[in-house]
């Protein structure tokens, strides 16, 4: 079966979970739903609620969170998973580096020029900016947000849903 993306949110994240989806090449398929509004931000119609995403699910393999709310987007993470058999994808943009022994848990977003170093772990649902450099064995927790140009020193444990500023350094 062809890879189908359903991005969940129509705000900047969206687009850019979109722009990053296309650029990966495997998606024949990419729309949006929203709670709020009736356009994607490319322009398109929205085409449900997140009330839809179980029925959705018949017709679309994959789904990501694209809200950069972190309790918002657990929360939307943790009712997919419960209520549907979407898969919860990480979008990895293809200009990112991430390291081979790092690992990157489902609803990640990865944006271009990021970094992702040696034995990281990025938990679920974190969002890693353009730009940021998550060093050597450091973990991001569920929901954090590095994002651009920010740095995560090696050895370094950031907690769950914690946003480090851009152009900031990390101190525990």
């Amino acid at each position: 079966m062809a890879r189908s993306l359903l991005i969940v949110g129509a705000g900047t994240y969206a687009l850019l979970a979109y722009e990053i989806a296309c650029d990966m090449g495997q998606f024949e398929c990419i729309a949006f739903v929203d709670d709020q509004k009736e356009k994607a931000p490319t322009g398109e119609m929205i085409i449900g609620k997140t009330s839809d995403l179980y029925a959705l699910s018949a017709l679309y393999t994959d789904v990501i969170v694209a809200i950069g709310n972190p309790e918002v987007r657990i929360n939307l993470l943790n009712q997919i998973k419960d209520s549907t058999n979407l898969h919860i994808a990480s979008l990895i943009s293809p200009k990112a580096y991430v390291a081979p022994s790092a690992t990157i848990a489902e609803g990640t977003v990865v944006e271009p020029f990021a970094v992702v170093h040696t034995r990281c772990a990025i938990e679920r649902g974190c969002l890693i900016s353009a730009g940021a450099v998550v060093n050597h064995e450091s973990i991001c927790e569920e929901g954090v947000h590095v994002d651009c140009n920010a740095t995560i020193p090696g050895y370094k444990t950031v907690p769950a849903k914690t946003k480090v500023s851009c152009g900031t350094v990390f101190e525990d």
